[in-house]
């Protein structure tokens, strides 16, 4: 991914949502969004996939984990040898190490400069993580923005794309209706004349090109391969979480949207550390090439006092004088 907003607990019927976009070249594989095994004995994936390295960019697991990576843009530090940076997005949903495990291990891999938001559902924890940073950052409620930069660095897309999610989740009554705001915010392809773009090593006429959200540049070559939308709706006692994915190509100005729902989903951790409740079912994705329909996606309004998607985090035992 190359530009996440992600609003946490900002919204009493809506605890959990994401909206990015995916930018790389055309010519490079990919399959949309799906379940997939990663391998014998791990847990099964719901994302697109990077066919040319087989990562990928974002995904969750049916046992509620969740992880999304966006590049570092330093094009004078880059290796071209260096792995996949979409390898460290399967090797969290793994699910197989905790979160103190797994943070060395994605540091000192060799990748090329990255960003990771992973989550554990069932322990109550999200962190943010980059290996041009020093140490991961424990996420609490609240409302994220990230490029290729680190994170809420005030790129003005970034900027742009938060204000749009903070006011659809103000606005919105349904799944489908907060579903189009965001996704027409993904879609916006306009800067303002006088924008004041960051300096990040490439050409200006780079930097302009990748100033707005959705990104095409001239001859076809790159841009916006697919926005994504997660949203979690809270509905009487349960989660439903629903992930779209609209994905784009070269060939066809139509965008073909792919749904995929999860009961139950994410798990609530459990207050006495154990690793949550039961493991959700998961949903089989349905596509589509129309608009997604609002009306389908209603739901009854929420109860008033809800519990937070988000363990909070211990209090630091004060030392006593003397």
């Amino acid at each position: 991914m190359c530009l996440v907003a992600l609003a946490i607990d900002q919204a009493q019927r809506f605890p959990l949502v994401v909206a990015a976009n995916r930018d790389e070249y055309f010519k490079r594989p990919t399959a949309r969004l799906a379940w997939w095994s990663p391998g014998d004995g791990l847990p099964d994936i719901l994302s697109g996939r990077d066919l040319e390295a087989g990562g990928t960019w974002f995904g969750i697991t049916a046992a509620g984990r969740m992880a999304l990576l966006t590049n570092v843009r330093e094009p004078g530090r880059n290796q071209p040898d260096a792995p996949s940076r979409g390898s460290l997005v399967p090797l969290w949903l793994a699910g197989e190490m905790s979160s103190d495990r797994y943070w060395p291990r994605a540091v000192i891999a060799g990748h090329n400069g990255f960003n990771l938001i992973a989550a554990d559902f069932r322990m109550g924890e999200c962190f943010y993580l980059s290996n041009r940073g020093d140490y991961p950052q424990r996420l609490e409620r609240g409302l994220y923005g990230l490029s290729n930069a680190a994170l809420d660095t005030p790129w003005p897309k970034v900027d742009r794309l938060k204000l749009r999610l903070r006011a659809a989740l103000g606005e919105a009554d349904t799944v489908g209706s907060l579903c189009e705001s965001l996704f027409a915010a993904l879609a916006d392809r306009e800067i303002p004349p006088d924008e004041q773009l960051p300096a990040t090593g490439v050409p200006l006429a780079w930097e302009r090109l990748l100033a707005p959200a959705m990104i095409r540049t001239p001859h076809q070559a790159y841009g916006t391969r697919c926005s994504t939308v997660m949203i979690t709706e809270r509905t009487k006692r349960r989660l439903i979480t629903h992930v779209f994915e609209r994905s784009f190509s070269v060939d066809s100005n139509l965008a073909l949207v792919r749904h995929s729902v999860l009961d139950d989903w994410p798990p609530k951790y459990a207050a006495n550390g154990s690793t949550g409740g039961p493991v959700t079912t998961q949903q089989q994705v349905s596509e589509s090439s129309v608009a997604i329909d609002a009306a389908a996606l209603t739901e009854p309004p929420v109860r008033k006092r809800v519990r937070s998607l988000l363990k909070p985090e211990p209090a630091r035992r004060r030392r006593k004088p003397g």
